[in-house]
C-alpha cells in the first residue's frame, strides 16, 4: 500500500503483518508482548480520545517518557488527527523544560513515571496553555494515559465521521512533529519535521540493510531522538518486532535475551560495552590473556575488503573461535550488524566489530534532515569505508561549501525552526540548501568524511587551525579516557581536558599498588600523572605539530547529561566545561584569578 503519513505504516502493518510480539517491553521481569492489532486498537483509541477533548489538527503534545510501547500508541494516534507530537528528553534541566512546554504551545502533557510527573507537575501548571499531565505507569490519584483511551473508546461511533475527516484532510507535507534539538549552547531550538521529511528518509535507508518480520530490534536509545524514531519506524516498516531495553545497564543482557537481530546506538554505548569486554580480558592470567590481547590487535588491523594476507586469516579464523564467539554471544549470537550515529565512531572499533563478525557501520545525519545525510552500508559493493560516514543518500544532494561545510538539499530537510525565522534564515537558503554546520570533504569521490563542527573550530595565536573533534575522538581510542575536550583559541599551544575511565583507571591503579581515598587523589598521584602523559605523548605522534596535546588536566569526575558536561545526545558542551573547570584551564595557561583568555568564549560566559 501507499505510506505517505507516519500512522500509514500502522495500516500497513494492520492489513499485511499481523504479529503477536510487534512491540515488545520487559515489565517486572518479564517480557510483555504487544500484537499488531493491540497497536492498532490503543492508537485508534487515542485518537479519539483527543478528538473527544477537544483537540484539533495542528495542536500540540509533549510527551517526557522512556522507550515504550505506549510511547508509539500517543505517537501513531496523534498523527491520525494531526495532532503534532513534541517528544522530550527526560534528563533535561528544569530551563529547559519551561522553555519547551511553553515554547512548543503544548496542550497535553504525557510523562512516564510518578518521579517525572512530580518534578514536571509544577513547571506545567505554570504554563496557560497546558491542559492536563497524564502519567504512562498506574497511580493512584494520578491521571493516567488510560484515561484518554477509554473516553475514545466511549466516543468511537460520535466521532467516526469527524476522525475519518481529519484522517484523510491530512497530507505527506503536514507538521507531524516538532523535535527540540538539545544543543550544546543556548535554548533549545525546535526543529519542525513533516510526514514527508520522515518518510523519505526511510525510503532512502530501507533497502540498505536486511531486514525483514523474523527480526527481532533491540531499541534503547531515546524514542524522542530524531535518529531511534526514524529507525523506530523504519523497522516497523519491515514488520520486525521492535524489543525496548530496560535501561542502559541491561543493554547486553536484554540483546542476549531476544537474540537481537540489529539495533541503532551512538558510539559511546558502543565503546562503553567495548571497556567492559576489555575490563573481563584484564581478569585472565597467561595463556588466556596474551590470546585475547592479541585478538583484539588482530581485529583492529581487519581490512572490509577481505584482502587480507593466509597468515593474517588463520590468526583471524583461532581469534573468532577462541575470543570473538565469546563476543557474539554477550549480543545475542544473531546479530547482523550494528549503525552506529550521533558522534564520530572510533575507527578501530569499527574494524574490531567487523573482525568479530559483527558489521558496526558509521553513519551521519541531523535532526534538521530527518535524520541520516550518509550511511555505510554493505547491500551493494563499495559502499563502506571506515573512517567515513559512507556514501550519502540517493534521494537528496550533498555538497560542500567553498569553506568546507556540508550542504544538504532534498525530501528529508526541515521545514524550519518553529516560530524562529532568524535562526532558520541562518541555516536555510531559500533554494532549499541546508548549512549543517559540519566541516567534510570526500573521500576516493562518494564517501562523506565529517572533520569537525564549523563553529569549534579555533585558531592558535599563531593563527593555525585547530579541528578539535578529530583530535578528541583520536585520543578516546586510549583505554584510559572516557571524554576530553581540546581547548586552546588564541592561545600558543592546544591543551585539553581529560576525564578518565575511571572504571579502567581503578582496576589499573589497584593492579599497581596505588592507594587513594577518591578520584581527586587518585588524578592528582604522580604515577597517574605519568600514565596518562605516556597515553597522550603516544597519540600525539599522530598528531601535526600544531595540533599536539602540549599540556593537560585530568578532572575528578565523569562527564555526563545529568551534571551537564555533555548534551543528551553526548556531545560535549563546550561552554558548560569551559565554566565548569576555568580554575583548570586558567592554570594550563599561566592566568592569574582576576585574567580572562584570550579566546573568544570567557571563562564566565555562562
Amino acid at each position: 500500500m501507499r505510506i505517505d503519513r507516519t500512522f500509514d505504516l500502522l495500516e500497513n502493518l494492520r492489513l499485511n503483518h499481523e504479529k503477536s510480539d510487534i512491540l515488545v517491553a520487559k515489565r517486572e521481569g518479564n517480557w510483555v508482548k504487544f500484537s499488531t492489532e493491540d497497536y492498532v486498537r490503543n492508537a485508534r483509541n487515542f485518537a479519539f480520545g483527543l478528538l473527544a477533548m477537544g483537540f484539533k489538527k495542528g495542536d500540540k503534545i509533549a510527551t517526557v517518557s522512556n522507550n515504550r510501547p505506549e510511547w508509539n500508541f500517543v505517537d501513531m494516534g496523534m498523527a491520525m488527527v494531526g495532532v503534532v507530537h513534541v517528544p522530550v528528553y527526560p534528563t533535561m534541566g528544569d530551563e529547559d523544560y519551561r522553555h519547551i512546554l511553553s515554547h512548543s504551545d503544548s496542550k497535553m502533557l504525557l510523562v512516564s513515571d510518578l518521579p517525572t510527573y512530580k518534578r514536571l507537575f509544577p513547571i506545567a501548571k505554570k504554563i496557560g496553555k497546558l491542559r492536563k499531565v497524564y502519567t504512562f505507569n498506574h497511580y493512584e490519584d494520578v491521571p493516567n494515559w488510560t484515561e484518554v483511551t477509554r473516553e475514545g473508546f466511549n466516543a468511537k461511533i460520535k466521532f467516526r465521521d469527524q476522525f475519518d475527516k481529519v484522517s484523510a484532510s491530512i497530507t505527506s507535507d503536514d507538521l507531524l512533529t516538532i523535535i527540540y534539538t538539545s544543543g550544546t549552547t543556548g535554548l533549545p531550538k525546535g526543529v519542525m519535521l513533516t510526514h514527508r521529511n520522515i518518510l523519505s528518509n526511510i525510503e532512502g535507508v530501507e533497502n540498505l540493510y536486511p531486514l525483514d518480520e523474523s527480526d527481532r530490534i533491540l531499541s534503547f536509545l531515546p524514542l524522542c531522538h530524531v535518529y531511534e524514531r526514524m529507525v523506530n519506524y523504519l523497522f516497523q516498516k519491515k514488520a520486525c518486532s521492535i524489543y525496548y531495553a530496560e535501561n542502559l545497564g541491561t543493554i547486553a543482557q536484554n540483546m542476549a535475551e531476544i537474540k537481537a537481530s540489529a539495533f541503532a546506538t551512538v558510539p559511546r554505548v558502543i565503546e562503553r560495552i567495548y571497556d567492559r569486554i576489555v575490563s573481563k580480558g584484564e581478569e585472565l592470567r597467561g595463556f588466556k590473556r596474551m590470546v585475547f590481547f592479541q585478538s583484539l590487535k588482530l581485529g583492529e588491523k581487519y581490512r572490509v575488503d577481505g584482502k587480507h594476507h593466509f597468515w593474517y586469516g588463520l590468526r583471524l579464523w583461532l581469534a573468532r573461535k577462541l575470543v570473538f564467539s565469546k563476543w557474539q554471544k554477550i549480543f545475542g549470537g544473531s546479530l547482523k550488524f550494528v549503525i552506529s550515529g550521533g558522534a564520530a565512531l572510533q575507527p578501530r572499533l569499527s574494524r574490531l566489530f567487523f573482525a568479530a563478525g559483527m558489521p558496526l557501520m558509521e553513519g551521519y545525519g541531523m535532526t534538521e534532515t530527518s535524520p541520516v545525510i550518509a550511511a555505510n552500508h554493505l547491500s551493494e559493493p563499495n559502499s563502506l569505508l571506515i573512517g567515513t560516514v559512507g556514501p550519502t543518500l540517493k534521494n537528496i544532494e550533498v555538497k560542500i561549501d567553498e569553506d568546507g561545510e556540508i550542504l544538504v538539499k532534498g525530501p528529508s530537510v526541515m521545514k524550519g525552526y518553529y516560530k524562529d525565522t532568524k535562526n532558520t534564515e541562518e541555516v536555510l537558503e531559500k533554494d532549499g540548501w541546508l548549512h549543517t554546520g559540519d566541516i567534510g570533504t570526500f573521500e576516493k569521490g562518494r564517501f562523506l568524511k565529517i572533520t569537525d563542527r564549523k563553529k569549534e573550530m579555533f585558531k592558535t595565536s599563531s593563527g593555525k587551525y585547530i579541528a578539535p573533534q578529530a583530535i578528541e575522538n583520536l585520543l578516546k581510542e586510549s583505554f584510559f579516557i572516557e571524554q576530553l575536550m581540546v581547548v586552546g583559541e588564541n592561545e600558543k599551544f592546544a591543551s585539553a581536558l581529560i576525564s578518565p575511565n575511571f572504571e579502567y583507571l581503578h582496576v589499573w591503579a589497584n593492579d599497581h599498588r596505588i592507594q587513594f581515598r577518591d578520584n581527586q587523589e587518585l588524578v592528582t598521584h604522580p604515577k597517574i600523572q605519568k600514565l596518562f602523559q605516556k597515553e597522550v605523548n603516544q597519540y600525539n605522534k599522530s598528531l601535526g605539530k600544531t595540533e599536539q596535546i602540549k599540556r593537560f588536566r585530568l578532572v575528578c569526575e565523569p562527564w555526563g547529561p545529568g551534571t551537564g558536561e555533555l548534551s543528551p545526545t553526548l556531545k560535549l558542551r563546550r561552554r558548560v566545561i569551559y565554566n565548569k573547570y576555568a580554575d583548570l584551564l586558567r592554570d594550563i595557561y599561566s592566568y592569574a584569578p582576576d585574567q580572562e583568555n584570550r579566546g573568544s568564549i570567557k571563562f564566565n560566559d555562562v
